[in-house]
């Protein structure tokens, strides 16, 4: 949230999004997914010098290898900075030269996936699919689609993912978050999804878990922002402990974490609630995100020898 609150600083005066820390908290509450996303487009509007960029990104590198994190996936989305007037090479620039730094200052691997804003329909995708084939930085491994599900067929975006896949990009679409099922099947059926953002609303459809964990499609849960984002009603209503009955792979994930005034290793803290797991149990959950990532083989090899290690 520091970061956060760092840019505001910097727009002041133009920008919606308060400085204060109570002022901070009080703006992230959010009161539907609606809202949520109006709130999230405010605060991207903060990114719009290839300098606010490289500060988040490095930020967010910092705050993560402070919680241990060894590897990063994180979703980005060029056309929003574009929208505001960074090119796609300074965007490319500014992100690419913070993941090495990253890696110089924190030790840590990063990993981009360009996600298309849905909310901006085609010509977004085709601007985000340029980018990601045309200037495909070193840290690219997927191609995902975000914002909000309602009113946004996943089928429009078919030949992007198509194209993305062609070029050796995973894909990695959200659905079912705050849609039903077949969000998450159009994900799978157009989209050849490899993992899914979210996708809780499996939980409604026992075929659609049978599916997913027959084609060992992972979902990215992410238990906190699913209820301040009010997709779920509550922690206890959370769906995880059904999906994983059901043999549903699962990651856990920290979504936005300023935005929702969470950790990912408080996440892993609620999933051990939820799932009534021991530090056994929690171990188990962190190798599945190690071998659900796109990770070469010798980080994947290396970061599951410590997990192995800490437990013992």
């Amino acid at each position: 949230m520091q970061t956060v609150a760092t840019l505001a600083e910097r727009h002041a005066g133009s920008t919606a999004v308060p400085t204060d820390p109570e002022a901070l908290a009080r703006f992230f509450t959010f009161t539907d997914f609606a809202h949520f996303i109006e709130v999230y487009l405010a605060t991207v509007d903060l990114l719009r010098t290839p300098e606010d960029l490289w500060t988040l990104t490095h930020d967010v590198a910092r705050d993560l290898a402070a919680q241990n994190v060894r590897y990063v996936e994180l979703t980005c989305t060029p056309f929003t900075s574009m929208a505001v007037g960074i090119t796609a090479e300074a965007y490319v620039e500014a992100i690419e030269d913070a993941r090495r730094r990253a890696l110089a200052d924190f030790g840590l691997e990063m990993r981009w996936i360009f996600d298309i804003p849905g909310e901006s329909g085609v010509p977004s995708a085709d601007a985000t699919l340029d980018v990601a084939l045309r200037l495909r930085p070193d840290g690219l491994v997927g191609f995902g689609l975000g914002g909000p599900e309602i009113g946004v067929p996943r089928p429009q975006f078919q030949p992007h993912f198509d194209a993305a896949r062609a070029a050796g990009l995973r894909s990695v679409p959200h659905a079912g978050e705050s849609t039903g099922p077949q969000t998450i099947r159009d994900a799978l059926d157009f989209l050849g999804a490899e993992r899914i953002g979210h996708g809780i609303a499996a939980a409604q459809d026992p075929e659609l878990m049978e599916r997913l964990a027959a084609e060992g499609i992972t979902l990215e849960v992410c238990p906190t922002s699913n209820v301040c984002t009010r997709s779920v009603p509550s922690l206890e209503e959370h769906p995880l402990p059904l999906l994983v009955a059901a043999g549903v792979p699962v990651t856990i994930n920290s979504d936005d974490p300023p935005m929702f005034s969470t950790t990912l290793n408080h996440e892993y803290q609620v999933a051990a609630d939820l799932l009534g797991l021991d530090e056994s149990g929690l171990a188990d959950l962190a190798r599945a995100s190690v071998t659900a990532s796109f990770a070469a083989q010798d980080i994947k090899t290396r970061v599951l020898a410590e997990i192995d290690a800490y437990v013992g």
